[in-house]
């Protein structure tokens, strides 16, 4: 499809008009004695359901407008559930207790636990996250759309937060924590995210001055919750980036239910799409399964697995880039020998029992093993030009290099292994009082970590070997003879053996309470992480961290539905293994937990516009940090520095509208500004490489008012260049250059067969398909040359260093089939 045609089918797609669709809530509806209740009647606008012989129900209403649902048993007294607002497709999970003394009355969007808009939550629909297109689709291409989040590579599934680096975000799967690997440096390797979007059902995230409860990092906490099926679903996703599948099962006593998905992906279409050609073989696979079974109402077992295998084989044969400017266009040409071949295998299992003990106590055990083998063994030697292009456009060489500044080769030799082991052990409980809830925690993590790091780069520069810049390789040649071995201008050569103790806890009190007609929340809290490090050859070392953390938010009786919140706290980050690592591959177990404080304060506005809801979210932030541990960063991969000798400070300001800009559908427009500067060693402050200064989003869901079978997904992002990093040995207070801005949009435009809107007879081929779609999506529509880093390329004539970018993939055409049985 032509360009021109694109944008004129956006054109008319924003201009739809449409029509009302509808969002579920679903649950367990239970008794005094906290059994099943069976028979309830549930209605909400004339639509009403009963619950089945364990007290299940599925209920639809309409989206995007005030529902009121009632629970009514002939036996018990009503529970109402009154101004609950669900986006399209949204699923809300509500378990009721039906008393027979008391009616009791509640809305959706306050609770004594914070966990919509009092404690910094933002709730993000699953079905969303299963539409919007991206280059690596799913949880974290809504995560980017965010004011406050930022990536500028579209292959990675990493992101960060508020001037944190990708080390600094927790992410829970159902209260279990994950990883990620540790040695993977390029998004290239990346391939899947351990969270499988078709598993989601409810996805919670903060950007900063979260609860006491979710852990010890300093930036932000993704909370994604796996699907508790109570049907039977089997669905499936096929494009040429891959392909997925998920099914979900119950029994038919409803005490056995599993959800369960595999994926396969190959980035060879994005990865074609650059500037290095190569032959390109990547196989990233996966499969997840998330089991619940009910022993009975008061206890319940859960098992979450996942085995993934990364297998990352490439061989470049050749790049060409062009870069300066149009009075001086250069270019950088590279002929490549040799391959890549990474492996990275992990595998997780956890197991999580939930008694409830009355309907105002449960009580939590979790325990997980998480294991990664990961191998990185290339060899690839890299030949390279750089020179002066021939800019004359009717030239038969035109963009070909004319005269050569300076030839070289390049080496690069790599064998790291690493196998980490981490076990967690893990209590939590909750007891509600009145309008309070009253949380607590107690964790134990074991960490096993052996790496073994060899790392070489060579740079032969106009006929010579280049050593490294120390003193010992300071000589005066030619004039003197010099006769020191050949050295590696990089290297590292390290085996550690590094094993983690950690305990920590926590215990928090939310409590919703009425002051002057206002209805206000606040919820105090406070963290103790204690932890050992020992190994072979490494001193043994603990260090005990405290962090009190508090949220407050009032609803004042305006007439304007008007939500304020304040947060504050004290955040540490323990160090993990690589954090221990310096540049030299040296364990440093003195190593202290970097510490932040935490100021945020927002406002939530929510209001009728067009006879349709929309939000207004703002924030205001500040953090101060200490005992930093500062870092280089290059592609994805960090190198820290394994020390605490840096400060640093981040303040910001995020706004975000949110809404149905066209009926029945979800929108939003983000717009936010950070800064973030660190000072080392008393040398004054300047930019970290997180300092993304502006930040600029829009997510836009729209279809054809005369056929509204055809859905439009768009999503754009704008955000200021950061910095470029500098060369090996080179001093960061003098390289402050920045990268260009990172501009991207991505298109995706489907036609609807059939969904839960569209059904069929049964003579219609269609009627086995609950749902069945067929589109495309245009990656980097206006086909953008973002960068992600800089190489650095040597002038052997004037010893100039010269940032040549590298660019990321540029206009990339994808088909995608979905369906679900």
């Amino acid at each position: 499809m032509k360009l021109p045609n694109v944008l004129s089918l956006i054109l008319l797609l924003c201009s739809a008009i449409g029509f009302a669709q509808n969002a579920t809530i679903s649950g367990i509806v239970l008794g005094n004695d906290n059994e099943p209740l069976p028979n309830v009647n549930i209605t909400s606008k004339g639509l009403g359901t009963t619950t089945n012989a364990d007290g299940f129900y599925i209920l639809e209403i309409t989206s995007d407008e005030e529902n009121t649902i009632v629970f009514s048993h002939i036996a018990y007294l009503d529970v109402v559930l009154e101004n609950i607002i669900l986006n399209t497709n949204e699923t809300f999970e509500f378990n009721p207790v039906l008393k027979s003394d008391v009616t009791q009355i509640d809305g959706v969007t306050v609770s004594a636990t914070g966990e919509k808009e009092v404690s910094n939550i933002l709730n993000i629909s699953p079905e969303k996250i299963r539409k919007i297109p991206g280059a690596n689709s799913g949880v974290e291409t809504i995560l980017k759309l965010l004011p406050g989040v930022s990536s500028n590579n579209e292959l990675s599934t990493q992101y960060a937060v508020r001037g944190g680096n990708y080390d600094e975000n927790l992410v829970y799967v159902n209260e279990i924590e994950v990883y990620r690997p540790f040695l993977i440096r390029s998004a290239q390797q990346e391939g899947l995210s351990f969270v499988n979007s078709d598993l989601v059902q409810n996805v919670k995230f903060s950007a900063g001055g979260f609860q006491a409860k979710y852990g010890d990092k300093l930036a932000s906490v993704l909370d994604i919750k796996y699907k508790t099926p109570t049907l039977f679903s089997l669905r499936a996703d096929v494009s040429f980036l891959g392909a997925s599948a998920s099914l979900e099962t119950v029994s038919k006593n409803q005490k056995l239910s599993s959800v369960s998905g595999v994926r396969y992906r190959n980035n060879s279409l994005l990865v074609n799409s650059q500037q290095t050609e190569s032959n390109f073989n990547p196989a990233f696979t996966d499969v997840q399964s998330y089991l619940t079974y009910r022993f009975s109402p008061k206890f319940q077992l859960n098992f979450l697995g996942n085995l993934a295998v990364n297998d990352y084989k490439n061989e470049p044969l050749n790049r060409q880039t062009n870069f300066g400017t149009i009075d001086n266009p250069q270019a950088l040409v590279v002929y490549y020998e040799g391959q890549e071949n990474n492996k990275y295998t992990i595998a997780l299992g956890a197991l999580k029992g939930s008694y409830f003990l009355n309907d105002k106590t449960t009580l939590k055990l979790i325990t997980s093993i998480y294991h990664t083998i990961e191998e990185e063994y290339s060899d690839v030697v890299a030949a390279y030009e750089l020179g002066d292009v021939d800019s004359n456009l009717g030239s038969d060489t035109a963009g070909e290099v004319l005269t050569s500044r300076g030839i070289g080769s390049q080496f690069n030799r790599t064998r790291n292994d690493l196998d980490a082991l981490i076990f967690n052990l893990e209590h939590k409980g909750s007891h509600t009082m009145n309008n309070s809830i009253l949380e607590w925690g107690a964790k134990y993590t074991h960490e096993d970590i052996r790496d073994q790091l060899r790392e070489s780069e060579f740079i032969d520069s106009a006929g010579f070997s280049i050593r490294p810049p120390r003193p010992e390789f300071i000589n005066n040649q030619p004039s003197e003879p010099f006769d020191a071995p050949l050295e590696a201008y990089t290297g590292l050569n390290a085996l550690n053996f590094v094993k983690t103790n950690r305990f920590s806890g926590y215990v928090q009190l939310g409590t919703q309470k009425t002051w002057n007609n206002a209805d206000v929340y606040y919820n105090i809290g406070v963290r103790s992480h204690h932890w050992t490090v020992s190994g072979t050859g490494v001193e043994k070392v603990s260090q005990t961290v405290f962090s009190p953390r508090a949220q407050f938010a009032i609803k004042p009786e305006w007439k304007k539905d008007m939500l304020f919140r304040l947060s504050a706290g004290f955040y540490h980050q323990p160090p993990f293994y690589r954090e221990l690592r310096d540049n030299s591959g040296t364990i440093n177990p003195n190593v202290k937990a970097q510490k932040a404080f935490h100021l945020v304060a927002g406002n939530e506005y929510s209001f009728l516009l067009w006879d349709r809801p929309f939000t207004l979210i703002s924030e205001a932030y500040y953090k101060k940090l200490e005992n930093v541990n500062p870092y280089t960063l290059e592609d994805v991969r960090i190198r820290y520095a394994a020390n605490n000798d840096t400060e640093a400070y981040v303040y910001g300001a995020e706004v975000r509208l949110n809404g149905a800009f066209v009926p029945g559908t979800e929108s939003w427009v983000s717009l936010g500004y950070l800064k973030t500067e660190e000072n080392r060693n008393n040398r004054g402050y300047i930019p970290r490489p997180t300092d993304q200064r502006v930040k600029f989003a829009i997510l836009f869901q729209d279809y054809i008012p005369t056929i509204p079978d055809v859905k439009m997904y768009l999503n754009l992002v704008y955000q200021t260049g950061v910095p470029g990093g500098s060369p090996s040995y080179a001093d960061p207070y003098i390289f402050q250059n920045r990268l260009r801005d990172y501009k991207r949009a991505d298109l995706g435009i489907s036609y609807i067969f059939a969904n839960k809107d569209k059904q069929f007879s049964r003579t219609h081929w269609l009627h086995n398909f609950k749902e069945l779609s067929l589109g495309f999506e245009i990656f980097n529509l206006f086909n953008n040359q973002n960068s992600i880093t800089n190489t650095w390329v040597r002038d052997a004539d004037s010893k100039i260093e010269y940032a040549v970018p590298n660019y990321l993939t540029s206009r990339v055409l994808n088909l995608k089939l979905g369906l679900r049985l």
